[in-house]
């Protein structure tokens, strides 16, 4: 069948371009094109504010500078951080970074950075000075040595160099290490050096102040620490310094002023309180020094040393109970009120209070008839520490009174030797 009529075909007519449209079409596409390219840029320009604005790294630098020079070293530490994730590419900012690192006593972290810096560049003199200082106060003397030396090697007019070389001399004469005959001499031509290459360096009048102090200089050791802490009154240890030097002055009370001031900068460190013990025990003030002791224990309850010097000014003060509780801890280990393990303090020639702890110990055993307790602590003395003449004395002595009674000695315990180091 086929409709006639019909309004559907597979062939339909066109309907004609309507160019207008098109023209207009044309037109609002080239605008949008216009727009967006010379229009929208400006815009933003002016009305999109960075989301994060980048500061720059000088002005980190300079703030980091201002921290230190306040004692605030742990914001120092963080700022000189954050300009080094800003320019990760500079040496100075890690060197400056490690240097304050090393008066907040983090000497692992300092070397990190030094090193950090060397990366960056393997000549940069302040940077080897620097890594040779931290591995000085980590006691690795011969790193530091050779460190030091190529340091000084790049830069002869280095003054903070010179002063971190007479910190390590300094420091091996005391230790009695080294490969130097003579450290001490030449750790006063490098302070001297020091300071007249630097007279406006922390480090150097610091330095200077120690081996004034080591070859027993005090009333000038007196004039270089305070020199120092003019440039920054914030750092505990030159306090400390000043304190063992005045001390050494038998200026107890201008000693113990600074050990306070120590305290107040680093309430954290046991250092004051047995410092400001051994200058009040010194004078006799034995009840002031045990109760100073007793407060360094309470900083670091672990520590058996501290333990030790409690238990000697105990004794010196006439409280034999307590000093025997305080010695035991010293010299067996234990715990503590709370539990916590105490170890015991190895018995050693390098310091000789530790021998001072242990035959006092002996003694007060032999005071409570524990001649089978005191015997065996006389032997360790005279095997460990041969040289020791005041520790070899009384291991004998005790020994003779456990014989002479069968072991029931007299009431008490006989004088101990004159032994007062200085610290």
């Amino acid at each position: 069948m086929y409709l006639r009529g019909s309004k559907w075909s597979m062939r339909q007519r066109r309907k004609p371009t309507n160019w207008f449209l098109v023209i207009l079409l044309l037109l609002l596409i080239a605008g949008m094109v216009y727009f967006d390219r010379f229009v929208v840029p400006p815009l933003q320009q002016y009305i999109l504010p960075t989301a994060t604005p980048t500061r720059d790294p000088e002005s980190y630098l300079t703030e980091a500078q201002g921290l230190f020079g306040q004692g605030k070293f742990s914001k120092a530490i963080d700022t000189y951080t954050e300009a080094i994730r800003i320019s990760p590419s500079d040496p100075a900012i890690y060197v400056a970074l490690a240097r304050v690192q090393i008066f907040a006593g983090k000497y692992d972290d300092a070397q990190t950075n030094a090193q950090n810096a060397l990366l960056l560049n393997p000549n940069n003199s302040m940077a080897l000075a620097v890594l040779a200082w931290a591995q000085d106060m980590k006691g690795d003397y011969a790193a530091a040595d050779t460190t030091i030396q190529d340091a000084l090697k790049l830069d002869p007019n280095n003054g903070n160099a010179h002063a971190y070389y007479a910190f390590l001399l300094g420091d091996m004469f005391q230790n009695n290490v080294g490969p130097y005959t003579d450290p001490i001499k030449t750790a006063g031509e490098e302070s001297r050096v020091a300071v007249s290459l630097a007279p406006n360096s922390l480090e150097a009048h610091w330095a200077r102040g120690r081996i004034l102090y080591l070859t027993a200089n005090y009333e000038e050791a007196v004039s270089e620490f305070r020199t120092a802490i003019n440039n920054n009154s914030f750092v505990p240890q030159l306090h400390l310094d000043l304190g063992v030097t005045y001390k050494a002055l038998s200026l107890i009370d201008e000693a113990i002023k600074e050990y306070t001031l120590a305290n107040t900068l680093n309430p954290t460190d046991y250092t004051a309180y047995l410092y400001s013990s051994r200058a009040l025990g010194s004078i006799g003030s034995y009840a002031q020094a045990a109760q100073y002791a007793e407060q360094s224990v309470n900083v670091a309850p672990t520590n058996p040393y501290l333990r030790g010097n409690w238990g000697w000014w105990l004794y010196k003060n006439g409280q034999f109970s307590d000093a025997l509780t305080q010695l035991s801890l010293a010299v067996n280990g234990g715990q503590t009120d709370d539990g916590q393990a105490i170890l015991r303090q190895e018995l050693t020639a390098d310091d000789i209070r530790i021998a001072q702890y242990y035959y006092i110990y002996a003694l007060l055993l032999v005071k409570n008839n524990r001649c089978s307790d005191a015997l065996p602590v006389t032997q360790l003395l005279l095997t460990k520490v041969p040289d020791d003449t005041d520790a070899v004395y009384n291991a004998k002595y005790i020994q003779g009174l456990c014989q002479a009674s069968l072991g029931t000695p007299s009431a008490s315990p006989s004088p101990t030797p004159k032994t007062t180091p200085t610290p």
